[in-house]
């Protein structure tokens, strides 16, 4: 199965020995960050540093004049990725022989909800979710859509992942995120992820419920789960505490918003891009999911992009709900932890890769080459290439 890596900008800038060292892994490509959210990373390796800390969500090359006079509007990264990170980073690894796609993630942004708060899901409490842009909201869409096609398509790029595309909510994650003292279960965070900015509640009225009575609805239904009752069960689970006709009302409003902002993206990127430009999505077959793999209804997305990338670390059952709508181009990239000390298991990775591939899934994507310890890369090595 043809395999990809994920790798940042900085994990190769800087050190001359990476390119080569990701190559010998045995991957055929490499999935480069080109956006990216704010966060804290090891850098076990490098010859000057072992830990990046980037600040905000920036992208990691200079963005273009498309951005001018606009209010929301993609920052460059600051000391951590400094210039044409991911040009320079992308040239040496297509030195090393390696396939460089971009990584793009998209509706996880802290920065734009500090200085645009208007721009954030807005929950039934009133409380706002900086990282959370609302992708209901127009010109938030404008801007996801844009920052698509200008960071999927950079010079050295064969291709792009888009990340985040689509609803994001309570989970995954805030700096030193402190709520899991309520099991909330699934259809708890569904609840807590429903957004109530003024195109929302314009939206729950094209669904005819009032937006009021919804916020309202909510807040009682979870105030049991405040006191510790379960809020498990999947979609039921969300029925069972909002009532049938309401939580479908929901559903439509964000399934169709987040469906056409998919169609929007994809087709922006594809408009920027050369001709065999393939466009995948990270996704969950679960179309109410919200998350950096975003929810999507499995015959919909791969009508609409080249094949998605599907988390595989607890198991590969996500990918077979996909593989029942693929055509014979589809790619179905299962998605593997190898970090041990992320939870990964980069010594079953044969074993792993040969249970997705029985479901369906046509490559691999190995999340994260440059936070992986020598020992985990040792184990990839020899499950892609052998002793």
């Amino acid at each position: 199965m043809r395999a990809s890596a994920f790798l940042y900008p900085w994990d190769v800038n800087g050190d001359p020995e990476a390119a080569d060292r990701v190559a010998a892994l045995g991957v055929h490509q490499v999935t480069l960050a080109s956006a990216y959210h704010s966060t804290r990373a090891l850098t076990p390796r490098h010859p000057r540093h072992r830990i990046v800390t980037a600040g905000h969500a920036a992208v990691l090359y200079p963005p273009d004049a498309r951005w001018e006079g606009r209010a929301l509007r993609p920052h460059a990264a600051g000391d951590w990725a400094p210039g044409d990170a991911f040009g320079e980073a992308a040239g040496a690894l297509a030195g090393a022989g390696v396939d460089v796609h971009s990584w793009v993630v998209l509706a996880h942004n802290a920065r734009l909800g500090e200085e645009h708060p208007h721009t954030s899901v807005v929950n039934a409490f009133g409380d706002r979710y900086p990282w959370a842009p609302c992708i209901a909201q127009p010109a938030t869409r404008a801007f996801l859509v844009d920052l698509a096609a200008e960071a999927a398509v950079r010079p050295g790029a064969r291709g792009t992942e888009l990340e985040s595309l689509g609803w994001y909510g309570l989970a995954h994650l805030h700096a030193h995120d402190k709520t899991g003292g309520v099991a909330l279960g699934d259809a708890g965070q569904y609840l807590m992820s429903l957004c109530f900015c003024a195109s929302c509640r314009r939206g729950y009225g094209e669904q005819d419920v009032d937006a009021g009575e919804l916020a309202a609805a909510v807040r009682a239904a979870l105030e049991p789960v405040w006191r510790g009752a379960p809020s498990d069960g999947g979609w039921p689970g969300v029925e069972k505490l909002l009532g049938g006709s309401m939580a479908a009302a929901t559903r439509a409003w964000r399934e169709g918003t987040a469906r056409t902002l998919q169609e929007a993206a994809v087709a922006a990127v594809r408009a920027a891009a050369p001709d065999g430009f393939q466009v995948l999505l990270h996704a969950d077959p679960v179309p109410y999911h919200c998350g950096a793999n975003a929810g999507a209804d499995p015959g919909h997305i791969l009508s609409v992009a080249d094949g998605v990338v599907v988390p595989c670390t607890g198991g590969a059952g996500l990918v077979a709900p996909f593989a029942r709508h693929a055509r014979p181009e589809t790619v179905l990239a299962a998605n593997l932890t190898v970090v041990s000390g992320m939870g990964g298991s980069p010594g079953t990775l044969a074993a792993d890769a040969e249970g997705a591939a029985a479901l369906g899934a046509t490559e691999l994507r190995l999340y994260h080459a440059g936070l992986a310890s020598d020992g985990d890369l040792e184990a990839v090595r020899e499950a892609l290439v052998g002793r």
